[in-house]
């Protein structure tokens, strides 16, 4: 494992000016200051001046001006913050940002990256961004096709199998295939950043009482079960398919270390519902370490000192324990 007091510092990205993203960057630094390091990826004059700040030129500068002022990597953006408001002048910087965040975890500048929330709109707009969202153009800055989603806190980790897709296109979407890659990157993910040896998997059945031998859907039996059995004998942890409706109370919990569900609300819904403020998103699968607050830009408070900090902390948190985890060959 990593030694903490030699670990790098983690990248945070600025995310989208006009949202709730700079206002607790800085919120986590008055949290986090003597606790972990950190440096902010920004356009200077698009802080919101809160707490004090130190411009570096180099990563290794954060750790001994933490205490002190936010470390802010420089980056400039074309257009001034109008907080509540997203203008498509400054996606080429939040894209651009990032990039050079990712640079620096591969380089091993920083331990990690934890990004705050984007405005796809505004990057559409404003930069024809091609992408569905911050975790596919994470896969593709790190030269990997498949990658898992997983909200984490300290009561709970799930991954949803299928994700932004409807309701009505989840049978179809959940193949053997996706189902098997899935396991597989989260049990890696599990072992090699959160330094569980074989963790143990529980697998949500799709249909309520996870078919209950047919009477209410043949999937649980004929796709999800095949790929359990065969992860089974190769020596996985794995408990499953079961009825999602009994996954999530406390004694159910403590069974096991990741749930993998078969759609979007099937694992959302328990872990915001136990654990709203505390969830982290955990992008499984990178040659990097990233992790992100489980919210968006939230601009109808952008810019009133409302904005909740508690995720981003989470986040640069779990982001940290991550690094600690990783074998020094990582």
């Amino acid at each position: 494992m990593t030694n903490p007091s030699s670990r790098a510092p983690i990248a945070l990205t600025c995310g989208e000016p006009g949202g709730i993203g700079l206002e607790i960057a800085e919120k986590a630094w008055q949290s986090l200051k003597e606790e972990l390091p950190f440096f902010l990826i920004a356009d200077p004059d698009h802080l919101p001046g809160t707490v004090p700040h130190q411009m570096i030129d180099d990563p290794a500068e954060a750790a001994g001006l933490m205490p002190e002022a936010l470390p802010v990597f420089p980056h400039p953006f074309g257009a001034p913050r109008t907080p509540g408001q997203a203008d498509p002048e400054n996606a080429e910087g939040v894209i651009d940002v990032i990039s050079q965040a990712v640079d620096m975890a591969m380089s091993g500048s920083a331990s990690a990256v934890c990004t705050l929330p984007i405005h796809k709109k505004a990057l559409k707009d404003g930069a024809d961004f091609a992408y569905p969202g911050h975790t596919e153009f994470l896969a593709d800055l790190g030269g990997v096709d498949n990658v898992v989603m997983m909200l984490a806190s300290e009561m709970l980790r799930v991954v949803p199998t299928t994700i932004h897709i409807p309701v009505s296109e989840v049978p179809a979407a959940l193949t053997p295939e996706l189902l098997e890659d899935t396991i597989r990157i989260t049990a890696k993910g599990l072992t090699d950043q959160f330094g569980l040896g074989n963790p143990r998997i529980a697998v949500a059945g799709l249909n309520p009482h996870a078919g209950e031998g047919g009477a209410m859907g043949h999937e649980d039996a004929s796709v999800i079960a095949p790929v359990l059995d065969k992860l089974r004998a190769e020596g996985f942890d794995i408990a499953g398919p079961l009825p999602a409706d009994t996954m999530f109370h406390a004694a159910a919990r403590a069974r096991y270390d990741v749930a993998i569900c078969a759609y979007h609300d099937q694992a959302l819904i328990p872990i915001k519902t136990l654990d709203f403020d505390g969830g982290v998103n955990v992008t499984l699968g990178l040659p990097f370490i990233r992790t992100s607050p489980d919210h968006g830009t939230a601009f109808d408070i952008a810019g009133t000192g409302q904005a909740n900090p508690s995720s981003t902390i989470a986040a640069l948190r779990m982001a940290a324990r991550m690094a600690d985890s990783r074998p020094q060959s990582a």
